[in-house]
């Protein structure tokens, strides 16, 4: 007679009490590389734990996890301790930490580390090999996976920026054993089309592991080798590998690389209007420094002419000519105004003039009688309207003082 059949939940807790009940899984310590790390808003941590061949799913909740001394990260290599146990809702077999120590870091961080100092001895990473992103690119070539939402966020942003813009996908695998290969063709395959002038390369967040593709020195080194100027946008903005590195810009998001690589159109209409205004202004400015000057050579070869110095001097004279006529006119009328004067002076201080005033002059025989003693009988007096002759009777001469 066969049993009655379980149910999903019954077979679930009867593991979870199967694992529980075991001695040899409770209080045990594993160790391992972290990958996958999340910290929830609950404080709880989740995590996988990995070697070489295996991996295990882990879960340390908020109350062991607030007394770690140290920071969990991808790629670190630690020990673990706890307890095997099942989740019954998803019956998810998972290792539940209750304390972690750090063993140092894990052997995929090691070997980053040691193929990024290599290349960068090797000057693979200097920024003086960086080549500019061009202003206006015929054609953007892209290289990630096909119906991803990195190549729909490329294309998207794209679009939207510049409808016109040619782009060119070269499908290749992002994740595996080949991935690194199918990468560095890729590149190198979409750097051969003339069209594209600039390319991105990228692909969604994920573990370290789940980014090694991009890491492996095979890729890098086709990064760095392109001759056409390539963005590296793999991840999130935490995420970082030495693709980023070799890259001539590295992008935080597959829709940032997407705005760094393909102008805007309304931007560069801006752009145009502003240089336009700018060019016109400085056109002015410039035209009118140069009829500035142009006016200022005029007037120098005008004060340098000697047709115009002639024409100066010319001018010069005239202006004397009639000042002198001024100053003589001025002096002739002063003169004429003085002789006027001294004239009639002259003539209120002459004979007639003193005759009229009631004086008579004396003449004996013509000549002026100026003493009684040059009298004679007979003198001629003369009044201002007149002549009469007089006969001396008698004489009477004053003493002298």
């Amino acid at each position: 007679m066969r049993p009655s059949p379980l149910t999903v939940s019954a077979l679930n807790e009867y593991v979870r009490r199967s694992l529980a009940g075991d001695p040899m899984l409770q209080g045990i310590a594993i160790q391992g590389e972290i990958s996958n790390f999340k910290r929830h808003a609950s404080g709880h941590l989740y995590f996988t734990l990995k070697d070489a061949t295996a991996r295990i799913g882990c879960v340390m909740f908020r109350q062991y996890a607030q007394m770690l001394r140290f920071v969990p990260a991808d790629g670190m290599h630690v020990m673990l301790s706890g307890s095997v146990s099942l989740y019954t809702a998803s019956g998810a077999y998972q290792f539940y930490g209750e304390a972690m120590s750090e063993q140092g870091a894990g052997v995929l961080y090691e070997s980053f580390m040691k193929i990024k100092d290599q290349l960068q001895r090797e000057g693979l990473f200097d920024v003086s090999l960086k080549q500019a992103l061009p202003l206006m690119p015929r054609g953007i070539g892209i290289v990630t996976a096909s119906g991803g939402a990195v190549l729909h966020d490329i294309v998207t942003t794209a679009r939207r920026r510049f409808p016109g813009i040619q782009l060119f996908l070269r499908p290749a695998q992002v994740q595996g054993p080949l991935a690194a290969a199918d990468l560095a063709m890729g590149l190198e395959e979409i750097a051969s089309l003339e069209q594209v002038e600039v390319i991105i390369i990228g692909r969604g967040g994920g573990s370290l592991e789940d980014l090694w593709a991009f890491n492996e020195e095979v890729l890098v080194r086709a990064v760095a080798a392109c001759r056409k100027p390539v963005i590296s946008a793999v991840g999130h903005e935490t995420d970082v590998t030495l693709c980023d590195f070799a890259a001539d810009v590295r992008a935080a998001t597959p829709t940032a690389a997407a705005e760094l690589a393909v102008p805007s159109r309304i931007e560069l209409s801006q752009r145009v209007d502003y240089l336009r205004t700018a060019l016109t202004i400085q056109a002015t400015r410039r035209l009118s420094e140069l009829q500035s000057r142009l006016q200022g050579l005029h007037d120098a070869l005008m004060v340098n002419n000697p047709e115009h110095r002639i024409q100066a001097a010319l001018l010069q004279l005239t202006a004397l000519q009639t000042r002198v006529f001024h100053l003589a006119e001025s002096a002739l009328q002063h003169k004429y105004a003085v002789t006027l004067s001294l004239i009639a002076r002259f003539e209120a201080s002459g004979p007639r003039q003193i005759l009229q005033r009631g004086y008579v002059i004396a003449m004996d025989r013509g000549k002026p009688v100026q003493s009684v003693k040059q009298v004679r009988e007979n003198l001629d007096l003369q009044f201002y309207d007149g002549l009469v002759t007089a006969r001396v009777t008698g004489i009477k001469q004053e003493a002298q003082p």
